[in-house]
């Protein structure tokens, strides 16, 4: 699939694929050892099926549909030299590991800081979307974490823009080194957050704080 193009699929073509997939995952159910007849399982191939699109529906999604719905600040309320950021922290999401096709969940944390000369934001939830968005694929967390702000910066041209997201993947909890504490942390950064280093140390600041607030 182009990812690029983003295609819109019909009801009708939902219900081919899904029938296309079914006798795949039985032969795997079979290969696996099970009696795909058995009652517990004679509805599972179709419903494994739903949830694998279900899972990567992002791939037909693009990130514009989100961050097309663009405000204005204007100069009284948003002066031309400052770098006041906007952030929304503590974004759950869930994605699907593309190695071992295992889960990982964390949060996603975000912060833009608006172009001086358009002055564009987006609504917040907007924000929240692009992440579920790009988490409804099959993922690395790296990669995920560069797309976020990517897909911000192409469409709101922001001053910069920064990402953290935190996982705990249970293709290392349920496999190999089975360490089920451990979690992964990506960051990525665009535009005056590259060239400002204390920017990104402010941005924690306000984490931080936020952070210790939710605890009350």
């Amino acid at each position: 699939m182009n990812n690029n193009n983003y295609p819109t699929r019909s009801p009708a073509e939902y219900e081919n694929r899904v029938k296309t997939i079914v006798p795949l995952l039985k032969n795997v159910l079979e290969m696996l050892g099970e009696d795909v007849e058995r009652e517990g399982l004679i509805k599972t191939p179709e419903r494994w099926a739903k949830a694998l699109l279900d899972y990567t529906k992002g791939m037909e999604q693009d990130p514009k549909q989100h961050l097309q719905v663009i405000f204005k600040l204007d100069e009284e309320n948003y002066p031309n030299d400052a770098q006041d950021m906007i952030i929304v922290h503590n974004i759950q999401f869930t994605s699907t590991c593309e190695h071992h096709l295992a889960p990982f969940r964390g949060t996603a944390h975000i912060a833009y800081i608006p172009n001086p000369e358009s002055k564009k934001i987006t609504g917040l939830s907007k924000l929240s979307r692009v992440v579920e968005l790009f988490a409804k694929r099959l993922q690395v967390q790296e990669r995920m974490t560069q797309q976020i702000t990517k897909a911000i910066e192409d469409h709101l041209n922001p001053a910069g823009v920064i990402a953290v997201t935190q996982a705990t993947h249970y293709c290392m909890v349920q496999r190999g080194v089975e360490q089920t504490s451990t979690s992964t942390t990506s960051t990525s950064r665009r535009g005056v957050f590259l060239t400002n280093p204390d920017l990104e140390g402010k941005f924690q600041d306000y984490l931080r704080i936020e952070l210790d607030n939710s605890k009350f």
